[in-house]
């Protein structure tokens, strides 16, 4: 299906300068909110108890559930929130005190059964050790693979491409952490789950693109590289609209209606999903031109390759019928 007409080229490294001042601009202020704002560790990661709770004969009073609450020392300062609907409420605390007794669920819905009548529906207890044992897998899970993904780039392309592509996943997953530092999201293990979703959908979309580049630069006469790349980008431009146009729906749709539970997640992959559409076109691409990437010596070594294997091929005919 063709979104855009396969023959117009469009004049994508016009716009070169502009999007990778926007991009400088997205990367320094998420670095600045990482250093000021920090990451709001979830329970996953940070240790405490999550209970979650359901009237079942009228809304969640809020107010007073946390003034309840309050009342007790191992519950103050708890967070109170509605979850799915106004009748449920998930309540978060940063401990699992001892003084809650052995059943932590039980103990909280004796404490708001004046509130009204009340059904226990989960009671999720992370303690602080093995929150920060999590916290250190899922920094490793990312580390290991950003890493074979390195190893992956540095086999397949020339040192510039890959230089480009390790830029544009960098770049990708430095706004969205910066986006779930903004907004606060629950760094948990879905939202763990999104920055590797990020990591492979952004690494997929550059490497479409650039496999093109490096067809159009073999194919084409010309020895421009901006062309080549606004050539190879506007072919592929119906395929990635609609790629991420449908990606994007999707993560909408569980965004608006997927529930509290995964607003989290979906969240950072649309953040994710724009910025690594935007990344591989207008950032991995351009910085190929800043990098002083070379057509003519390019196309040299890959004649060079071809000569390679013919005669490599010729002396094993020759040797196969035994005339060496």
């Amino acid at each position: 299906m063709q979104v855009f007409s396969s023959k117009k080229i469009y004049d994508f490294m016009r716009l070169r300068f502009a999007s990778i001042g926007l991009s400088f601009v997205l990367v320094i202020g998420s670095i600045i909110l990482l250093f000021t704002q920090g990451l709001n560790y979830g329970i996953d990661f940070s240790g405490g108890t999550l209970v979650q709770i359901k009237y079942t004969n009228k809304n969640a009073p809020l107010d007073d559930i946390r003034n309840i609450l309050n009342q007790n020392e191992a519950l103050k300062g708890a967070s109170v929130t509605e979850f799915g609907s106004s009748d449920e409420v998930v309540i978060r605390f940063s401990s699992s005190s001892d003084s809650l007794g052995k059943d932590v669920g039980d103990t909280i819905v004796k404490m708001l059964s004046s509130t009204g009548d009340i059904e226990l529906r989960r009671v999720d207890i992370v303690g602080p050790k093995v929150g920060g044992e999590l916290r250190q897998k899922g920094l490793m899970a990312i580390l290991v693979s950003f890493a074979l993904i390195l190893v992956y780039i540095a086999i397949r392309f020339e040192w510039r491409f890959a230089m480009a592509a390790i830029i544009s996943e960098i770049h990708d997953i430095v706004i969205v952490i910066g986006a779930i530092s903004l907004f606060q999201i629950d760094v948990n293990l879905d939202t763990l789950a999104a920055i590797l979703t990020v990591l492979g959908y952004s690494l997929n979309d550059t490497i479409i693109i650039f496999d093109r580049i490096r067809e159009s630069i073999k194919e084409s006469k010309s020895t421009n590289l901006g062309s080549i790349i606004n050539e190879s980008v506007s072919v592929t431009l119906s395929r990635t609209t609609l790629t991420s146009g449908t990606t994007l729906f999707t993560v909408l749709i569980l965004f608006f209606y997927g529930g509290d539970m995964i607003h989290g997640f979906s969240l950072a992959l649309i953040v994710g999903v724009i910025a690594g559409t935007l990344s591989s076109i207008f950032v991995a691409s351009p910085l190929l031109m800043w990098f002083n990437f070379s057509v003519s010596n390019y196309r040299a070594k890959e004649l060079d390759k071809i000569k390679k294997k013919e005669e490599k091929e010729r002396l094993r005919a020759m040797y196969e019928k035994g005339q060496l």
